[in-house]
Order: structure tokens, then C-alpha cells, then sequence
């Protein structure tokens, strides 16, 4: 993968989109066994709603991966330098995630041209389930 042109790049540009399959039970258990996050409340419906949930919750850092995988399509991992959301909604099997990101910032820093990229994991709804920042460097 090339790395990105600096100059090229413009503040509110959007990068391509990635689209996450909708979410399922099987996936959540695959993630907890390669995560090794076997808390309940992600594969257990009985004990999610005994906790107080409607039913099971994805694993936050399941979202976050597919956040990851948008950031990676567009940047050489060996150009970002940094990658970082918050969780703003609880993700549930039968939600369909499309991961979004839009130029923010441009910048030159110790000679690097960097540039940080809002990205956000949303429901077919629109609602935001995890958002933060990307930076990347440019040549």
C-alpha cells in the first residue's frame, strides 16, 4: 500500500467506507474465543438480561476492531500513529455496522505531515457505537 499524500488530502474529504456483516451470536462467541473475553453478558441471553440488558451485547474491542479495519484499508499500519475511540453505544447481534471517516485536521509536526481522521462504527440507524481519532502520517 502506498503511503498517502499529504497534499492530496483535504479537511472534510471522507475515506472510503467498510462495511461490517451484520452482527450475530456466532460472531461474538468466535470473538470471545480469539479474544479470550468470555464475560456472559457478550454470549449468554439469560445472563445479559439477569444483568439488566435487553439480550447480548457485542464486545466493545469487537467494534473497535472493525473501526481498526477501516482505519487499515486506507492507511499502511506502518504510517498510523495513532488510533483511538471511545464507546458512545451498546452494539447488539442483529445490528448492521458501516465504519466512516472524515479528514479533520492537517499538520506538520517535527517534520512529519500528519493527518487525523474522525472515524466512527454506526448502526444502519445512524447511531454512533464508537467514534475517536486516527493519525496518520503522509508523504
Amino acid at each position: 500500500m502506498a503511503q498517502l499524500e499529504f497534499d492530496k488530502l483535504e479537511v472534510g474529504q471522507e475515506i472510503p467506507s467498510v462495511s461490517v456483516p451484520t452482527i450475530t451470536h456466532a460472531h461474538l462467541v468466535r470473538y470471545a474465543g480469539a479474544s479470550g473475553d468470555f464475560n456472559p453478558i457478550h454470549n449468554d441471553p439469560d445472563f445479559a438480561k439477569q444483568a439488566g440488558l435487553d439480550g447480548t451485547i457485542a464486545h466493545g474491542m469487537y467494534v473497535m476492531a472493525q473501526v481498526g479495519r477501516l482505519c487499515t484499508s486506507w492507511a499502511d499500519q506502518k504510517d498510523i500513529r495513532f488510533f483511538g475511540v471511545k464507546f458512545k453505544a451498546m452494539t447488539k447481534p442483529g445490528e448492521t455496522l458501516t465504519c466512516v471517516g472524515t479528514v479533520k485536521r492537517k499538520k506538520e509536526d517535527n517534520g512529519e505531515k500528519l493527518v487525523t481522521v474522525t472515524v466512527e462504527a454506526k448502526n444502519e440507524a445512524g447511531e454512533v457505537k464508537a467514534g475517536g481519532d486516527l493519525i496518520v502520517a503522509c508523504k
